[in-house]
């Protein structure tokens, strides 16, 4: 399936969750915030909110003194 992170179109298997797609991404450990759709999804539901086609996904790395995007 398609989605957007960060603005670039990227393919993901059916039914990839928040938490398997950091993994993909290589982010799987880091201090991070997640916006599916505008709509923040917490780090505990990171395992359970499964994907659809055509998300819009923004991922924001924290780091000190603000944020920035992987």
């Amino acid at each position: 399936m398609e989605l957007v992170i960060n603005g670039k179109p990227e393919q993901a298997p059916e039914g990839t969750t928040a938490a398997a797609l950091l993994a993909r991404l290589g982010l799987e450990n880091e201090r991070l915030a997640m916006e599916v759709n505008r709509e923040i999804v917490p780090r505990s539901q990171f395992e359970t909110h499964t994907l659809a086609p055509g998300d819009h996904i923004e991922i924001v790395r924290a780091i000190g003194g603000g944020c920035t995007t992987p």
